[in-house]
């Protein structure tokens, strides 16, 4: 589902303008995005976690000069279903 469809099935679902179904789904991945960004978790009861991992540091080999390179630490956003979502996705 692209961005498009998603904003047309919350238009239709919530009686809402294409337009003000864009507004609200541009505000909600902003508002998530910049919980994230301040290290706090974003928990929708039914739905599913957003929260950020701390990924260490590593060695790794370039495939294509079989160089060692270190790659850096690094945060991570990462999502985990709720169980209500994955029992609709199971059905």
């Amino acid at each position: 589902m692209t961005k498009a469809e998603l904003v047309n099935s919350i238009a239709e679902k919530g009686g809402l303008s294409k337009k003000d179904a864009e507004k609200a789904l541009n505000a909600v991945t902003e508002s998530i995005t910049e919980a994230l960004a301040g290290g706090d978790k974003v928990q929708i009861v039914g739905f599913g976690t957003f929260e950020v991992r701390d990924k260490k540091a590593r060695d790794s080999i370039n495939p294509r000069t079989k160089q060692k390179i270190k790659v850096p630490a690094k945060k991570s956003p990462a999502f985990k279903a709720g169980k209500a979502l994955k029992d609709a996705v199971d059905k």
